[in-house]
């Protein structure tokens, strides 16, 4: 990535949360205010791809993921839209929107590679009762080389939302982490 992009907001916290109630929250800014954010970091920055959360989001339904969705998808119609926003830029239409996905495939690996290593998983029954979305995922990107390492990375600079100790994210190895599915999964959502 070149630059991160905040959009103003603060963070949600789950529902019910003191940090949910708060009107400064992702969760409560509202719709248009937070889909014109997004319209101006798309026309400044013209991607050819967007990447956001899916719409089923029944595994981990954080607030700001649910919000994240809800402003992308018109976010990027709107982008494209002259009448849209006119003060934000010169319309752009990206090409493309994709979901990110959770592949079976990957949680098996990794929950085979605990129990291998003699480590309890993380991944206990219900994760895997939890409806497979293999049948979605139709774009598969290999990460490899110099970019193995981007995943977990990106994911520690969240440390006030993943915490650094926890066995979910970071209970293997990171060499042996980079040997399961070495893939990152999405559903393309739109095409143009």
């Amino acid at each position: 990535y070149d630059e991160v992009v905040l959009l103003g907001y603060r963070d949600s916290g789950m529902p019910e949360s003191e940090a949910n109630a708060n009107p400064a929250a992702f969760a409560n800014a509202p719709l248009d205010e937070a889909v014109g954010r997004l319209v101006e970091v798309i026309r400044r920055t013209r991607p050819q791809v967007v990447v956001t959360y899916g719409d089923d989001q029944q595994g981990y339904p954080h607030p700001d993921h649910l919000r994240v969705h809800e402003i992308t998808l018109p976010a990027f119609d709107q982008a494209a839209d002259p009448d849209a926003f006119p003060e934000l830029g010169e319309p752009w239409q990206p090409s493309k929107l994709y979901y990110t996905m959770w592949s079976r495939a990957r949680i098996q690996e990794t929950h085979d590679k605990f129990l291998e290593l003699g480590l309890e998983s993380p991944f206990g029954e219900d994760w895997f009762k939890r409806p497979s979305n293999e049948e979605k995922i139709t774009t598969t990107v290999r990460l490899e080389g110099a970019f193995a390492h981007v995943r977990g990375d990106a994911l520690l600079a969240h440390a006030t939302q993943v915490d650094p100790t926890s066995p979910f994210w970071f209970g293997l190895p990171r060499e042996v982490m980079r040997e399961i599915h070495p893939f990152a999964d999405y559903q393309l959502a739109r095409s143009l």
